[in-house]
């Protein structure tokens, strides 16, 4: 099975004023997205390896990396990250998970990101063309620092198609503008005293 990408859409965003106050650097996210065809699209298939040999190592290296270019940014740049999947209406949620829930797509992903550690946090979802899709993210090396738990939203006018599926990555190179509700591991000390 050959992997047809239709387009790739990259997306930044730049936020220099958050809830009324300047940031002290500005926000800086961006998603890279791959527009594919769905070859399992209108029909039941229990075999999904052939879709997740030919796209999720693939994406895992290409999508990350587009979306670092556009910020101009390295793996060591990247302080956090997510994944996601936006399935056509003639496809099956489990199609696009099965593409970004592997290893396969997320050690490239992580490798990139300097070896980074956690969990890529994700979204998935069907919707029409056209539909949005909140992109999670956190810390690409500790899940409990709260200030990088943020959704980025993405769209694509055009896509997917019934029979297309939309995997995106995202990298962000800070956290929030201002985050004061502390760090997971500040409660859990006062919540599990040692």
């Amino acid at each position: 099975m050959e992997l047809e990408i239709r387009k790739i859409v990259t997306i930044s965003e730049e936020t220099y004023i958050e809830g009324f106050k300047k940031a002290e650097n500005p926000v800086r996210i961006a998603a890279s997205l791959a527009v594919i065809k769905n070859p399992f699209a209108g029909r039941y298939e229990e075999n999904l390896q052939p879709l997740i040999e030919s796209a999720s190592e693939k994406l895992g290296a290409l999508l990350p990396q587009k979306a670092m270019e556009a910020l101009g940014i390295t793996g060591a740049d990247v302080e956090g990250y997510g994944k996601g999947a936006l399935v056509g209406l003639d496809g099956e949620i489990e199609h696009g998970s099965a593409i970004i829930h592997t290893l396969t797509f997320g050690n490239p992903f992580r490798t990139l990101c300097d070896n980074a550690e956690t969990l890529l946090p994700s979204a998935e979802k069907r919707g029409s063309a056209g539909s949005s899709i909140d992109l999670a993210i956190k810390h690409k090396m500790d899940p409990k620092i709260r200030s990088h738990h943020m959704t980025f939203e993405t769209r694509i006018p055009d896509a997917p198609r019934n029979a297309e599926i939309i995997i995106a990555a995202v990298v962000t190179a800070s956290g929030r503008a201002h985050p004061r509700i502390g760090s997971l591991h500040k409660e859990l000390e006062g919540i599990f005293p040692s």
